[in-house]
């Protein structure tokens, strides 16, 4: 690696993975002296062209004194990078830091020139594009503010890579050569480009996996059964559009097919491209199967074999080098131990998975981490009948197992934009990145429904990821608020996710209620008024009722401007079968197309035949052909009994059929929950297309430069810092935060000479960690109007709670009456900044009864931060109190959101207790603490997860 003569050690955490553009993968590191014979290879491949826009003159070899040059790096004033594939350079870049004279210079110097070379073969792949974002955030690490360029004008590539980084910039003409200087502070344009790039990148990698023209099963057993030939077969028999072929390394050298496809003993003996293999060989097999992959241009895999993380720590090392293994060649791996993936589209029909049952082309995405629960919802996606009625049908399915490589974040990217998908569906045992994937929500949920369960899990076994501290409630709150509709169940996850793959969104909570069954439409009722819906008294059509009353009645629903959705409750009338459910479905049908706009719900009892007639009249897939049994939804793990998919069902119905389908649902609750959920998430959708700001005004009393320097000088003491009171006010205070002044009280006298400097009345609180901010254990005493007043109080509780040494007493003047708040702010490793608020006191504590959300916050988000905790209307005048200064507490927040923002050092605030009046507010207790930031967030490159 470096001399002993380099200033600084290897730098390890610069090295990282990246997704290019056209979805294949890099790795970047630094440069090393044991690079120079990679970099003499690299050199020699690199066009005679591009050399010479890289050194403005022809340069056909690299001299002795080059290649000691751009390999010695002291990774400070001198730093080059490389991204490589398959262990080679692909491209490299490097940047010198410079002075006011354009000549080497070290710190404080803050600028440096940096300069690309990228092989020929590789140009078109956004390497270099990577690369600047990686180059910029190791130059920032190193106090580098700004990159110079000179690029010759006829290299249009490299000026484009500059230009549209999104980054502040200068350019300029001089001697034939463009000179492009530009800061590297990032901005909202260069970060937004970097996550559309981003976006891109991810997405491509992940339509790779999902659209393969010819894929390789690996693994295939020569006799009926096992898992390698059950997959084989099930690509087959589901019609897959491209080239199919079997591989394993025992079939004898005569073979030539299988199964009517054809066979070989290695992937390397196939003549023709592989796009994607399925690896379905034992664990210790893989490595010598990913090698022959990689050498053969595999674009990516699906790994089934088990044997990694899941298996312990063997396994674990086992999967990360897996997943090293599989980048070095730029594929990306779906698993290992995962279940499959499938792709319903007509011009791909991949069914390459364990699947049962065939799935039913349809529009709905679905993500399970876990392959029995990825059975259960492709079961009741698929069946009509127990579970929710009516069918719909899937657009992708992908089960990642162990999630070692492609994630969900990955499939999100995918479906994003997706013509193909108009719901995704989740199941997601953990969530190994909570900041990036309620970024990615935010953003898919602008577009399409996005549903999710979460478990309760851990992070990805075999992850080297930041694992959160916060509480499963807190995250599951955190991504409700970026449009997420969190549901608790799988069957609420394909009852929500029914309902909004083919009916419109409600644009209220009003609901009207009809059926033929007055105890049914009762309940429906109620369960409304529990979801905070607001239903009409339901109309009850009596059990007479025929399938026109049922068409009459709903539509003069549908057509009536005070309900925004309608649910039909049905029960079977005596002596009709088949046909009058037929009849009824029509019926509902005919009147729901009258007016598209509001969704219809059906809540039915016993009426199997209605929900399959509401399905078939207007399903995204065909009739049920004759198969095999459905498998009992109370035994999910029955579906590995049986590995062969059935056959193929036929093409979907043209759009304009399947536009409307009406989700049947056995159980009023859950209806009811369906829509509930919609209506939330129709109103979130309402409030992001206008999304609130920061207003200017509390910029007034902002001093930023001054809390930089001050929390500059504050580091010099230590890594990490809870200041002292005084320290405190004093940085609260840059950002317009004022902190009632509190004096120590080390005696009865210090007390009364604190009360005299503060004036009377005063407040006397101990603030040791047991009592502090504890009312309740007559820790405070308040209203303190003299002297006398104030020694009696001191002596009661030095008397009650010990020495003034053990209580820590302050005195403090006293506030204006109001309702007690506490608002905090912490920095999590994995979710980032997060802001919180709550009422004081026990109660709340004991309810959880806190609200959050994500740094920065806006003005709407701040005003709905207030009014989201179950006791906020103790703020805004309940049973006749005096409502408090709900605007003051709102610019409190946006403050101390804006403090936390514009310095990730503060890792740590709390304003306890905040008293809000019903004119202004006093921040009685606060704390603040600060830790170096972390070299590498959100804001920093592109990366995928480290191993």
């Amino acid at each position: 690696m470096q001399s002993a003569s380099d200033r600084h050690e290897y730098p390890a955490h610069w090295e990282a993975d990246v997704v290019l553009r056209d979805g294949g993968t890099a790795r970047i590191r630094p440069i090393t002296v044991d690079d120079a014979d990679r970099l003499v290879s690299f050199y020699e491949q690199v066009s005679d062209e591009s050399k010479y826009y890289r050194f403005f003159a022809p340069y056909p070899r690299l001299s002795a004194k080059d290649v000691h040059r751009f390999t010695h790096h002291d990774f400070v004033d001198r730093v080059g990078l490389a991204a490589t594939v398959g262990g080679e350079f692909i491209a490299t870049v490097r940047y010198d830091r410079i002075g006011a004279d354009g000549m080497a210079a070290s710190a404080p110097a803050d600028e440096a020139e940096v300069a690309f070379l990228v092989q020929d073969a590789h140009q078109g792949r956004g390497v270099a594009s990577a690369l600047l974002e990686h180059i910029g955030a190791v130059a920032r690490e190193r106090g580098i503010r700004r990159f110079a360029a000179e690029v010759l004008p006829a290299n249009v590539k490299m000026i484009k890579v500059f230009t549209d980084a999104g980054y502040t910039q200068k350019r300029s003409f001089e001697d034939g050569v463009v000179r492009l200087e530009f800061d590297l502070e990032p901005t909202d344009r260069s970060l937004a480009v970097q996550y559309a790039r981003e976006q891109r990148a991810e997405s491509r990698s992940v339509q790779r996996l999902l659209t393969p023209g010819s894929v390789a099963v690996v693994g295939v057993g020569r006799t009926p059964g096992g898992v390698g030939r059950s997959v084989l077969g099930n690509i087959r028999d589901y019609g897959f559009k491209g080239r199919l072929y079997a591989v394993n390394k025992a079939f004898p050298d005569e073979q030539k097919e299988l199964d009517g496809i054809p066979a070989h003993r290695s992937v390397r003996d196939i003549d023709g491209p592989v796009d994607l293999a399925v690896v379905a060989v034992p664990a210790e097999q893989v490595p010598e199967v990913v090698a022959e992959c990689g050498a053969h241009g595999v674009q990516g895999l699906v790994v089934l074999s088990a044997g990694y993380a899941e298996s312990g720590p063997e396994g674990r090392e086992r999967q990360r080098e897996l997943v090293r293994h599989a980048r070095a060649y730029g594929m990306r791996i779906i698993g290992p131990n995962a279940f499959g993936i499938i792709n319903t589209s007509p011009e791909v029909r991949l069914n390459a998975s364990l699947a049962p049952e065939a799935p039913r082309p349809g529009r709905i995405g679905l993500f399970a981490q876990s392959g029995a629960i990825g059975i259960a919802l492709l079961s009741r996606l698929h069946r009509r009948g127990a579970g929710v009625t009516g069918e719909t049908g899937v657009s992708t399915f992908v089960s990642s197992g162990n999630r070692a490589d492609v994630s969900g974040n990955d499939v999100l990217q995918y479906w994003y934009d997706d013509p193909h998908t108009d719901v995704v569906l989740m199941y997601l045992e953990s969530i190994g990145n909570p900041r990036k994937f309620t970024r990615l929500a935010r953003r898919t949920a602008a577009a399409k429904p996005l549903v999710v369960v979460q478990g309760a899990g851990t992070a990805p076994q075999g992850h080297a990821v930041r694992a959160t501290r916060l509480p499963h409630t807190t995250v599951s709150a955190l991504l409700r608020q970026a449009g997420v509709i969190r549901v608790d169940t799988i069957t609420e996850l394909v009852d929500t996710g029914l309902l909004l793959a083919r009916q419109p969104l409600p644009t209220g909570p009003k609901v009207a209620i009809l059926g033929n069954s007055e105890s049914l439409g009762l309940l429906t009722y109620d369960a409304c008024v529990a979801e905070g819906l607001r239903p009409s008294t339901p109309l009850d059509l009596t059990t007479a009722a025929a399938p026109e009353d049922f068409h009459a009645a709903l539509a003069r629903a549908l057509a009536d401007d005070s309900c925004d959705a309608v649910i039909v409750t049905a029960i079977p009338a005596v002596g009709e079968g088949s046909a009058g459910d037929a009849a009824l479905a029509e019926a509902l049908r005919s009147a729901a197309e009258q007016v598209p706009g509001k969704p219809v719900l059906v809540v039915h009892v016993e009426l199997g035949g209605l929900a399959e007639a509401l399905s078939a009249a207007t399903s995204t897939a065909p009739q049920a052909a004759a198969g095999p049994p459905t498998i009992r939804a109370d035994h999910p793990f029955r579906a590995l009994d049986r590995l062969r998919a059935t056959p193929a069902p036929a093409e979907p119905p043209a759009a304009e059929t399947r536009d409307r389908l009406i989700p049947a649902y056995p159980a009023a609750e859950r209806a009811v929950r369906a829509l509930a959920d919609a209506v939330q998430y129709a109103q979130w959708r309402r409030e992001a297309a206008e999304p609130g700001k920061v207003p200017e005004s509390i910029d007034a009393a902002i001093d930023e430069k001054g809390a930089a320097a001050l929390i500059d000088g504050l580091l010099t003491r230590g890594q990490g810092l809870t200041l002292g009171s005084e320290e405190t006010c004093e940085l609260l205070g840059t950002y317009g935060i004022q902190v009632h002044r509190a004096l120590p009280a080390t005696s009865a006298d210090a007390a009364v000479q604190a009360a005299a400097t503060l004036g009377y009345p005063v407040a006397l609180k101990a603030t040791a960690p047991h009592l502090r901010h504890r009312a309740d254990l007559g820790g405070v005493r308040l209203d303190l109007a003299d002297e006398e007043q104030l020694r009696r109080a001191y002596a009661e509780l030095t008397e009650l709670f010990g020495a003034p040494d053990e209580l820590r007493p302050v005195v403090q003047g006293m506030a204006p009456r109001g309702v007690d708040t506490v608002i905090r702010a912490v920095i999590d490793p994995a979710a980032g900044a997060v802001l919180s608020f709550g009422l004081a006191g026990a109660a709340s504590q004991l309810l959880g009864d806190t609200a959050h959300r994500l740094i920065p916050v806006t003005d709407r988000e701040a005003a709905t931060l207030v009014r989201s905790i179950r006791t906020a209307p103790l703020l805004f005048g309940w049973r006749g109190s005096t409502p408090v200064d709900t605007p003051a507490l709102e610019e409190l927040l946006l403050r101390v959101s804006r403090l936390v923002d514009d310095h990730p050092e503060v890792v740590a605030v709390t304003l306890e207790p905040v008293v809000v009046a019903p004119r202004g507010l006093s921040v009685l207790g606060a704390s603040v603490r600060l830790a170096p930031p972390p070299a590498r967030d959100d804001l920093g490159p592109r990366t995928l997860p480290a191993y």
